[in-house]
C-alpha cells in the first residue's frame, strides 16, 4: 500500500505501557474483578450472556440499576447503556438528525461519529478543528428557521489530546438554537470530581443536548452510555438501530461497569494520573508536542516512514509507544502518541522522554 500505511494486528508484548487507553489501571484491577464476581453471585446472576436484545429478553435487572447510578454520577435526567462507543455514536447520529437537518462536526471527530453521520439523512459539514470562528461562519451561512442544527465535538480528541472551548461552543449553540453533542470518551476518569468528565468539571453538563461516555478507556471495561432527556432516551430505544438489533451486554459486563464507577469514588489512581500528566507536560515543554491537559500527548513527526522508524527504536528500548500515521491523521501531521497512566512511574516517564530525545537526533 502507498505511504506504508497498511495496518496489521500487533502481538501484545511485555513493554512499559505508554499506548493503552487504560488510564487508571482499571482493566487489570483485581479489586474490580473480584467485586464484580461477588456481585453476580450475591445477585444470583450466574449467566454468561444477555440471551437477546434489550427489547426482547436481554434487559436484565442490572441494566436499570446501573443506568440510575450513571444518572446520579453524571447529573443527567436519563441514561441509556449501549454495547460500545461505536454503537452509541452510530446509533445516535444515524437516527436523531433527520432529513432536512444539519450536522456540523469538528474535522478531527472520531471515525465512529463520522460513520454515524454518514448513515444519517441530514446534511453534514465539517468545521476547522477547535475553531469557533469557522464554526460561527458556517452557522451564519446555514442556519434557518426551518431546520434543526446539531453540533458535535469531543471534550478530549483521541488523536491530539486537546480540547475545545466548551463554554464558547455552548454560547454559540444557545445563540443559534443548535443542539450540542459532546463525546467524553477520553475525559471520563481524567477530569472532574471523581473523574466525572470535563463538562462536569466546568459545570456545563446541563447545557448540552447529549453526552456520550465510553467505558473502554479509563474505566477499563466495555460498553457506553448516552445521557440526555427522557424524550431522547425514548426516541433512541425506538429508532437507534445499533441499540435495537443487537444482543445486549451480559450481566457480567454491566456489573463491571457498576463496580468500576464505584471504584472512581474510592481510587487514588485519578490523583496519580493527574500528577503524571503535569510531570510529563513539564518535561516535554520544549519538544514538538500538541498542547493538551488530558492523558493523551502527541509528538508530531512528519512522514509515515519516519514516525514508524522512531517508534520502532523506542520500542526496542522497552517502551510501548505507537506511531499514528496518515490517513488516520492528516498527511504531514503523523505523530507518536503517548498515553499516560496512573501506574507509570516518574522514572519510566523520564526514561521514555529521554529515549525520544536521543532517537530523534
Amino acid at each position: 500500500m502507498q505511504n506504508n500505511a497498511l495496518r496489521t494486528l500487533p502481538i501484545a508484548q511485555n513493554k512499559i505501557d505508554f499506548s493503552s487507553n487504560d488510564y487508571l489501571g482499571f482493566a487489570t484491577s483485581k479489586t474490580i474483578f473480584q467485586k464484580t464476581h461477588q456481585l453476580l453471585i450475591d445477585r444470583n446472576l450466574m449467566q454468561n450472556g444477555a440471551t437477546g436484545s434489550r427489547l426482547l429478553s436481554g434487559n436484565h435487572k442490572l441494566y436499570q440499576e446501573v443506568e440510575t447510578q450513571l444518572c446520579t454520577f453524571h447529573n443527567s435526567e436519563t441514561a441509556l447503556l449501549l454495547n460500545s462507543g461505536y454503537d452509541a455514536n452510530i446509533g445516535f447520529f444515524s437516527s436523531v438528525p433527520l432529513r432536512g437537518d444539519i450536522i456540523l462536526y469538528d474535522e478531527f471527530i472520531h471515525a465512529s461519529i463520522r460513520d454515524g453521520i454518514g448513515m444519517s439523512y441530514a446534511k453534514s459539514y465539517k468545521f476547522k478543528h477547535n475553531n469557533i470562528g469557522d464554526l460561527h461562519e458556517k452557522l451564519e451561512k446555514l442556519s434557518s428557521e426551518n431546520q434543526e442544527i446539531y453540533i458535535v465535538t469531543e471534550s478530549v480528541f483521541s488523536m491530539d489530546g486537546d480540547s475545545p472551548d466548551l463554554e464558547k461552543l455552548i454560547q454559540l449553540c444557545d445563540h443559534y438554537n443548535a443542539y450540542l453533542i459532546v463525546d467524553e470518551a477520553h475525559a471520563l476518569g481524567v477530569f472532574g470530581e471523581n473523574g466525572q468528565g470535563l463538562l462536569q468539571q466546568l459545570n456545563l453538563e446541563t447545557k448540552v443536548f447529549a453526552r456520550i461516555y465510553t467505558f473502554g478507556k479509563a474505566l477499563g471495561c466495555h460498553g457506553a452510555v448516552i445521557l440526555g432527556s427522557q424524550m431522547l432516551k425514548t426516541y433512541l430505544v425506538n429508532f437507534a438501530r445499533s441499540f435495537i438489533y443487537t444482543t445486549g451486554l451480559s450481566p457480567h459486563a454491566v456489573a463491571t461497569i457498576k463496580i468500576a464507577y464505584d471504584e472512581l469514588k474510592e481510587t487514588q489512581a485519578i490523583s496519580n494520573l493527574r500528577k503524571n500528566i503535569t510531570f510529563f507536560q513539564k518535561e516535554t515543554k520544549n519538544l514538538n508536542f500538541i498542547h493538551g491537559n488530558a492523558a493523551i500527548h502527541c509528538c508530531i513527526l512528519s512522514g509515515n516512514e519516519h514516525v514508524k522508524a522512531v517508534a520502532k527504536k523506542i520500542q526496542t528500548k522497552g517502551f510501548d509507544v505507537k506511531p499514528i500515521v496518515s490517513p488516520t491523521v492528516p498527511k504531514g501531521k503523523e505523530r507518536l502518541r503517548f498515553c499516560l497512566h496512573a501506574y507509570n512511574t516518574e522514572t519510566e516517564i523520564l526514561n521514555v522522554i529521554n529515549t525520544l530525545k536521543n532517537t530523534q537526533l
